[in-house]
């Protein structure tokens, strides 16, 4: 079966869909620990002191280094910065405990790149019921019969920080839970590492699951496996992250929440960053080439107004 490559995922007569789903010791056991610690010690160690870090750190992490470091600028590269800025980026991204960050690529290529078929893999597609979905998401991986080939960019492959990040993205908890038990004791290692692993990876496997499955459709693309949705109520606490409807329309977009009224704090810190020129080459919608397939559906917007839609205007940059 031939199928599309896209950007580092290669096409040597790839089937998206012939596979199985097979259990994977480290990443379940990872998850399983911080997940029971959290679960047994979060309630024994509580503080209101620990809570407010939990909050800051899982705020951080998320946002500058998930969503703008992670997904935004090393995967996408949707705008530019300086590498001292883009490694620390990189850096908070690994803290939330998914992956280093060319686990973070792959994973994220494998599924862009089965999602963009005509058909793909259930695992891939979220199709499953809620808990096996769960189960699949952030216990196992899809081992297809004739996958894609993955080729990682020279840029990242020879980055040595990268590939330290990389061999020792679990161990980097190590020194921040040093540092955080100097400062407040086991309960702000509980709840600012434990806790707050546990939930990112979790609310991250819950944005995809829904994501991909229903909500706000403001654009569709023809011939593809599967739809993004957006998540209008989860705006603020994804930091943009949930508008993935928007994201499947334009992948290469800095800014996620497009339409008005979409709050995306991650866009937000990007544009800080360029008004402190410290970041550069920033592609938004109307900047890049659409999508093949791309329609807009279920909106107000008119043909003239793509020569000046709402978030050009709104951008000031």
């Amino acid at each position: 079966m031939s199928s599309i490559s896209t950007g580092r995922m290669i096409d040597d007569n790839s089937d998206p869909v012939k596979g199985r789903v097979v259990w994977m010791p480290a990443k379940s056991i990872w998850i399983t620990a911080v997940t029971s610690i959290a679960v047994i010690g979060g309630p024994l160690t509580f503080t209101w002191s620990a809570f407010a870090v939990f909050i800051l750190l899982t705020a951080v992490t998320i946002c500058l280094g998930h969503s703008v470091g992670m997904h935004r600028l090393l995967i996408h590269r949707s705008f530019s910065t300086h590498i001292w800025i883009e490694h620390f980026l990189v850096y908070l991204g690994t803290l939330v405990g998914m992956a280093g960050p060319f686990g973070m690529i792959y994973a994220h290529d494998i599924r862009d790149w089965a999602q963009r078929q005509r058909d793909c893999h259930d695992l891939f597609a979220h199709r499953r019921s809620f808990f096996i979905d769960a189960f699949w998401q952030m216990h196992c991986t899809a081992m297809l019969d004739h996958p894609p080939r993955f080729v990682l960019g020279e840029r990242e492959r020879r980055d040595r920080f990268y590939r330290f990040l990389e061999a020792t993205w679990m161990a980097q908890q190590l020194p921040l839970a040093l540092l955080l038990f100097t400062l407040g004791g086991l309960p702000w290692v509980v709840w600012a590492i434990a806790v707050r692993i546990s939930v990112s990876l979790i609310g991250h496997w819950l944005v995809g699951h829904f994501a991909h499955r229903d909500g706000h459709q403001g654009w569709s693309v023809d011939d593809v496996a599967v739809q993004g949705y957006n998540l209008p109520r989860f705006g603020l606490m994804t930091f943009g992250e949930s508008f993935h409807g928007n994201h499947h329309a334009f992948p290469e977009s800095a800014r996620l929440g497009i339409e008005p009224g979409q709050l995306d704090l991650g866009w937000y810190f990007i544009r800080l960053l360029a008004s402190l020129r410290l970041a550069s080459a920033i592609k938004l919608p109307h900047r890049i080439a659409p999508r093949r397939g791309l329609k807009r559906v279920n909106a107000s917007e008119t043909a003239g107004d793509r020569a000046n839609p709402p978030w050009a205007r709104e951008i000031g940059l």
